[in-house]
C-alpha cells in the first residue's frame, strides 16, 4: 500500500508539472523564461534542505551534462506550454521521453520482438498523427519544443541510470548546476520578462512540489518497482494531465488528442510489457 500511494502521489505530481506550467503561462502574467528560472531555483531549495535534514554534509553530486540536459528540458518544457494544451504536451512529452529511451536501447542492440516492433510502430504513428497539419493540431514550433524536451529528459534518464550515487543527491546537483543555464536564459529574453505574484507562485510550486518533493517521492518508490512496472505506471502521467487539463482549465477533447493517445501510450504499453515478459 505504501508503494502504491508513493507512485500514485508521484504520477500526479508529474501531471501536476504540465497544470502548474499550462495555467501559469495562459492565466498569469509570467513569462517562460522567468517560470524556468523560478522553478529550477525552487527545486534545487527543495533538494538542498531535504539532503541537509537527511544529514548529508555532502550534497552536490551529479555533473555538468546532465544538468544542462535537464536544463534543456525545463527551458523547451515552459516555451512550449506557450501555446500548447495540457494533455496534448504532456503526451507529446512522454512519447519523445519513451522513444529517447526505446531508441537507445536498440542503438545499443537490444532486439525487440514482433509485438514490440508493432507496439513502438502504433506509438511513432500516433506521434505523427497528433502533430501533422490540421484544423486541430497543435502549434508546430510550441509541438517541436516539447519534443525537444522529451528528448532532453530522456537523455538525463538515460545518464541517470547509470550512476551509482544517491538519486536525490544526484538531481539535487544537477539543479543546481542548471540555475546558470536558466538565468542566462532570463537574461537573453529580459527585453520580454514579465510576472506577478500568482504566476511566480504556480512556478515555485511547479519547482519545489511537483518537482522537488516529486522526484523524491518517485525515487523512493521507484527503489520497490521492477523497471518495466515501473515504465508502465508512467502510461498515466498524460491521461492525468489531459483530464486535469479538461476539468480545471476547460481545454477540448478533440478526436486527434484522444486517437493518438490510444495510440501512442497503447503502442508504448505494448512494448514495455513484452520487455517485462521476456
Amino acid at each position: 500500500m505504501r508503494i502504491a500511494l508513493l507512485t500514485i502521489a508521484a504520477m500526479f505530481a508529474f501531471a501536476g508539472n504540465s497544470l502548474l506550467c499550462r495555467v501559469a503561462l495562459k492565466g498569469t502574467t509570467i513569462d517562460p523564461a522567468t517560470f524556468t528560472t523560478t522553478r529550477v531555483i525552487s527545486a534545487a531549495i527543495v533538494l538542498w534542505i531535504i539532503l541537509r535534514v537527511r544529514g548529508m554534509s555532502r550534497p552536490i553530486a551529479g555533473n555538468w551534462a546532465s544538468a544542462f540536459a535537464l536544463f534543456v528540458y525545463a527551458a523547451a518544457f515552459s516555451f512550449a506550454y506557450v501555446s500548447l494544451a495540457a494533455g496534448t504536451g504532456a503526451l507529446l512529452l512522454f512519447g519523445a521521453v519513451q522513444a529517447t529511451m526505446i531508441g537507445y536501447g536498440l542503438a545499443r542492440g537490444e532486439h525487440l520482438r514482433a509485438l514490440q516492433w508493432i507496439g513502438l510502430a502504433c506509438a511513432l504513428a500516433g506521434l505523427v498523427g497528433l502533430v501533422l497539419p490540421g484544423l486541430s493540431a497543435p502549434p508546430p514550433l510550441a509541438s517541436l519544443l516539447m519534443l525537444c524536451a522529451g528528448i532532453a529528459w530522456g537523455v538525463y534518464s538515460l545518464r541517470g541510470k547509470r550512476s551509482n550515487a544517491d538519486p536525490t543527491a544526484t538531481t539535487a546537483g544537477n539543479f543546481i548546476r542548471a540555475i546558470p543555464f536558466a538565468v542566462a536564459v532570463s537574461i537573453v529574453a529580459a527585453a520580454h520578462m514579465s510576472t506577478d505574484r500568482i504566476g511566480l507562485l504556480f512556478a515555485m510550486l511547479s519547482g519545489a512540489a511537483t518537482s522537488g518533493l516529486g522526484y523524491v517521492i518517485w525515487y523512493a518508490a521507484l527503489k520497490e518497482l521492477k523497471a518495466a512496472t515501473a515504465a508502465t505506471v508512467q502510461l498515466s502521467v498524460p491521461l492525468i494531465a489531459a483530464i486535469g487539463g479538461i476539468v480545471l482549465l476547460g481545454e477540448p477533447l478533440t478526436a486527434r488528442l484522444a486517437v493518438s493517445s490510444a495510440a501512442i501510450l497503447g503502442g508504448i504499453a505494448l512494448v514495455v510489457a513484452r520487455r517485462r515478459n521476456a
